[in-house]
């Protein structure tokens, strides 16, 4: 106790062996000498009041002026509140701490004790295993979690944040100490430089990882816990959240994921997590994974059934009524924790995951109906299988209703070769949909009428989330209308629509005539996908002039010819804010 004994005998304070390691000026010195004292003579809990009265006496109030040096040795670390409840140092008035208990911190006895806060580490060397990594990078974790939770207030057992940095930068060292002397590759620091992952997206990844490990699946994955980790202020939080958001790095290279989950506020939640194949990699070094996951694009390739579609917009950017976007995200809420739950105990809902719903969309050409399916696959987070049902009959008896069968099989076969559950888009469905025959004489019709049974079966049966789309819901059978969950109509855009979709297809580096109004145009009533075609027009036409100038004349002679049907009802797949 030789640290211990020259402190409380040193009528110098500035003299004494640890005043160094203190970090702090004479007076606040004092207080600490007194109240290691008291604590040596039995008194645990110390009020602040009868050590700043000893020290400095109460003549003039001197007493009063030397609160603040609590806070400050609060902040270091050295002292603990002892109140039942803690107090927020930037958040109480000083005279609350006044008559406050204070008690000595672990980390000044320890100082006290060995004379030093220097971590005992062995010697450098190299990692045998990334068991051995890891254990030093969760360790790194766990003071980055430290130093998060200081830096939101001081807890009865939290050391000084300058002491945990000061940790956080010996240990940090220390690996990559380590690492220089590893001649073994370490898989995740080969991560980190196959994708240039800076800093902060490396103690985001090592967070998830730690989750992993853990088996926890709540306290590392939300957005703003993340986000605290690298983050020393608000500015900073605000500026970091690009490390999470779409186009990052972590989730466009595929090393990170996340879920969405609507709160019980009505907003929409983040819950992140290492990808299936990283995570095999690391977790399993040296054993190969018996099923890879096989990427849905490959399979895609091999056949010749469906389009792949890799959705560019989501329900934000398309311009639907508010009665559609009601009811589509209706659909999303089936992600909701609190929603899925009731579900499933009401034996709604069976317990495999994702979204389960079978929608129609029907309307005029032109009205968005694919764009919008599109949309709610990536607000989802889902791939697109698209397949023309245009392509379906074949001229060969039977091989219809075989054919009808094989689109559902393949995607059943795809689902589970892959491990995903893409949108199932079957466009221009009025074939599928239309009013079976009831003379069913002709061999046609009768072809046509098993072809819809087998249709109608495969719809009942069918596990995912399915759109169908078409442009004649009178000619649908009334059998298919409870085989859909949802049945949500298009009609052609009003006239504050138009004015969206003008806004958004009118090119903003062109040039246009003084007196340009974009109201003139929406006055006509077309169709998204209509709009599309007019500008398409009008602007080769535009272009060929020798000075390139829009006029509403240009448009008005494209929407005439239009109308008039040279080019026809647009079949454009949906159109954009």
């Amino acid at each position: 106790m030789e640290y211990l004994v020259d402190f409380l005998e040193s009528k110098e304070i500035k003299n004494s062996k640890i005043f160094s390691h203190l970090k702090c000026n004479e007076d606040e010195a004092k207080i600490l000498q007194v109240l290691i004292r008291r604590y040596i003579e039995g008194e645990v809990d110390v009020v602040v009041s009868e050590i700043l009265n000893e020290i400095f006496g109460q003549k003039d109030y001197a007493q009063l002026q030397k609160i603040p040096l609590l806070k400050n040795i609060i902040d270091l670390g050295w002292v603990i509140q002892s109140n039942f409840t803690q107090l927020k140092l930037n958040d109480f008035s000083s005279l609350e701490l006044y008559n406050g208990m204070i008690t000595p911190s672990p980390t000044f006895l320890k100082l006290l004790e060995d004379g030093n806060l220097e971590m005992i580490l062995p010697d450098i060397t190299p990692y045998n295993d990334h068991l051995e990594y890891i254990k030093d990078q969760f360790f790194r974790i766990e003071l980055y979690q430290k130093i998060n939770s200081t830096k939101q207030s001081i807890t009865q057992n939290a050391p000084g944040i300058h002491r945990l940095q000061a940790k956080l930068q010996l240990l940090e060292a220390r690996i990559n100490e380590r690492l220089k002397v590893t001649k073994n590759e370490v898989m995740i620091e080969t991560l980190f430089k196959e994708h240039s992952l800076d800093i902060k997206e490396q103690i985001i990844f090592l967070a998830l990882l730690k989750e992993e490990y853990s088996g926890e699946f709540e306290s590392l994955r939300e957005m703003n816990t993340l986000i605290g980790l690298v983050s020393f202020d608000e500015y900073e939080r605000i500026k970091n959240r690009a490390v999470l958001e779409e186009g990052s790095k972590l989730i466009e290279s595929g090393i990170i994921d996340y879920d969405e989950m609507f709160t019980a506020f009505g907003g929409v939640s983040r819950s992140f997590y290492i990808n299936e194949d990283i995570l095999q990699k690391i977790m399993h070094p040296d054993k190969e994974k018996k099923s890879k996951k096989i990427k849905l694009d490959m399979l895609i390739a091999e056949q010749d059934i469906f389009e792949l579609i890799e959705p560019k917009t989501d329900l934000n950017d398309v311009v639907i009524t508010p009665k559609i976007r009601d009811a589509l995200e209706g659909i999303l809420k089936q992600l909701d924790k609190v929603v899925v739950a009731r579900l499933k105990e009401w034996g709604i809902k069976d317990k495999r995951k994702g979204v389960d719903a079978k929608i129609i969309l029907y309307g005029p050409p032109g009205t968005g109906k694919t764009m919008t399916a599109l949309s709610l696959a990536k607000s989802l987070k889902k791939q697109v299988l698209n397949f023309d049902c245009s392509k379906i009959l074949s001229k060969y008896v039977g091989e219809s209703e075989k054919n009808v069968r094989k689109i559902f099989d393949t995607y059943k076969e795809l689902c589970y070769k892959t491990k995903t559950e893409p949108l199932l888009l079957l466009n221009e469905a009025d074939q599928f949909l239309s009013a079976r025959s009831s003379d069913g004489a002709a061999s046609a019709d009768k072809m046509h009428n098993q072809m819809q049974n087998i249709f109608l079966e495969q719809i009942e049966r069918f596990d995912g989330l399915l759109v169908a789309t078409t442009n004649m819901l009178e000619n649908i059978d009334p059998a298919f209308s409870r085989r859909f969950d949802y049945k949500i109509e298009f009609e052609k855009p009003n006239f504050k629509q138009r004015i969206k979709l003008w806004q958004q297809a009118l090119p903003e580096s062109a040039l246009y005539e003084e007196d340009f109004d974009i109201k003139v145009l929406a006055n006509y009533p077309l169709s998204g996908g209509q709009i599309q075609i007019v500008l398409k027009n009008t602007a080769l036409k535009v272009a060929l002039k020798k000075e390139p100038i829009f006029t509403l004349e240009d448009f008005k002679e494209a929407i005439e010819r239009e109308n008039k049907g040279a080019f026809g009802e647009s079949n454009a797949v949906g159109f954009l804010k």
